[in-house]
C-alpha cells in the first residue's frame, strides 16, 4: 500500500494562529473541568489540555489560559473534577467552551458532591485535590492529586484540527 506524499509547512512561532493550528494536529480527548466557587455554586469549562502525570502518587494536570474569567475560582478551590466526555456529549462540550450562563442546565450533573460537580454518562470522572499551580507562559497549569476515579464503557469524544470526532472502531488483530 502506497501512502500519500507528506506535505510539510514551516510554522512561524511568532504567529499564534499558526502555532495553534500546529498544536491542533495532536488528537486529544475532551473534558469538562469543574469546581465549586466560594458560594458553593458550580463552575466549569471545556478543556483538551488534560494529561496523566504519575501513578504513584496518582497525579493529573490541566491548563487554563491566564485571562480566563474562571481562573480565580479554580485558584481558590481546593478541589476540581475532570469529566472526560463521551462521543455523544459533543453539545455539552461546546456549551462549556462558551461564556454562557446556566451551563449546568446542559447534561446530567451530580451537584450533590461537596467537592466538584460530576457529569453523568461520561467516560471517566476524576475528583482531584489541587496540589500545585504553575505559571507557564500565557497559561496556568493545575496539578491535582486524584482522590476518586470512576470510568465507564462509553466511547470517548476526540478533538483534532479544530473539530470534534469519534474514536474509530478497532478490528481484532489475530
Amino acid at each position: 500500500m502506497q501512502l500519500p506524499e507528506v506535505l510539510w509547512q514551516d510554522v512561524d512561532l511568532a504567529e499564534a494562529k499558526a502555532l495553534r493550528q500546529a498544536f491542533g494536529g495532536f488528537a486529544t480527548g475532551v473534558a469538562i473541568v469543574t469546581c465549586l466557587d466560594e458560594q458553593q455554586q458550580p463552575v466549569g469549562l471545556t478543556i483538551n489540555s488534560f494529561s496523566s502525570v504519575s501513578l504513584d502518587p496518582a497525579l493529573v494536570l490541566w491548563s487554563l489560559v491566564n485571562h480566563s474569567p474562571s481562573r480565580t475560582v479554580f485558584e481558590n478551590s481546593e478541589y476540581f473534577a475532570i469529566n472526560i466526555l463521551g462521543a455523544d456529549q459533543q453539545e455539552i462540550g461546546l456549551n462549556f467552551a462558551k461564556p454562557i450562563p446556566d451551563k449546568f442546565q446542559h447534561g446530567s450533573w451530580n451537584l450533590e458532591t461537596t467537592k466538584a460537580p460530576l457529569l453523568e454518562g461520561c467516560v471517566v470522572q476524576f475528583i482531584c485535590r489541587r496540589e500545585q499551580q504553575i505559571e507557564a507562559g500565557d497559561h496556568q497549569i493545575f496539578l491535582g492529586k486524584i482522590e476518586q476515579c470512576r470510568h465507564s464503557n462509553q466511547r470517548p469524544l476526540l478533538f483534532c484540527k479544530g473539530q470534534f470526532t469519534e474514536w474509530p472502531q478497532y478490528k481484532e488483530v489475530s
